[in-house]
């Protein structure tokens, strides 16, 4: 873990954007549709986590962006270049734009200046979609990374930042996948390389200040 002067360093409010990643009705919601990965959003206390983060960014005057996938009725534009994306098409619940599945879930609250962007392709939310032009835009140094699944998402999330040339924090407490003994694994033989490693209560301490 950084020492509180180090990652003070790194979430200096003016350069710092808080992204969640997938934290939408339809996966982990109750009735998502990957019922495993709800449960352990929810039970590993990811998911209050994250509200947590949204609240202190929100209460420092750092950004927030949503990242939503979802997709259109009729499918057209979404992928189907993967086990994933095929499977995804005979699930329950689908990701439908317009429908409650692809609203931000509680507890993270949405605010008038936070951004919610959309995707109708692909494994992560910087690639091909408005995120990264909204980052430079809005001055982004350090990139905080939140949200699911540990298992595709949150990976593709962090190393398309880091190639971006932004700096990624990751709170391991803030990330869910699995099994659950999957997201810790990950986390130390993979995202530790790439990625600055901490805590929900250590990026809150560094974000403590007035509103601008």
């Amino acid at each position: 873990m950084p020492s509180h002067e180090q990652l003070s360093t790194l979430l200096d409010p003016d350069g710092t954007v808080l992204l969640t990643v997938e934290c939408q009705q339809g996966v982990v919601g109750p009735d998502g549709a990957l019922p495993e990965l709800a449960r352990e959003a929810r039970s590993s206390g990811a998911l209050a986590n994250i509200a947590r983060l949204v609240a202190g960014a929100h209460d420092s005057g750092v950004q927030v962006i949503h990242a939503i996938a979802e997709r259109r009725p009729d499918g057209r534009g979404a992928n189907r270049n993967a086990r994933l994306f095929r499977a995804a098409e005979r699930l329950p619940v689908q990701q439908l734009s317009g429908t409650t599945a692809v609203r931000v879930a509680a507890p993270i609250e949405v605010a008038e200046e936070d951004f919610v962007v959309r995707r109708l392709h692909g494994l992560s939310p910087l690639s091909g979609t408005d995120v990264d032009a909204l980052l430079r835009n809005l001055g982004c140094r350090t990139l905080v990374v939140t949200g699911v699944s540990a298992n595709v998402a949150i990976p593709n999330t962090v190393f398309d930042a880091v190639n971006r040339g932004y700096a990624a924090v990751v709170p391991a407490d803030a990330i869910a996948g699995v099994p659950s003994d999957y997201t810790p694994a990950m986390i130390r033989n993979t995202l530790a390389l790439v990625a600055t490693i901490t805590a929900t209560d250590d990026v809150l301490a560094c974000l403590k200040r007035p509103r601008r």
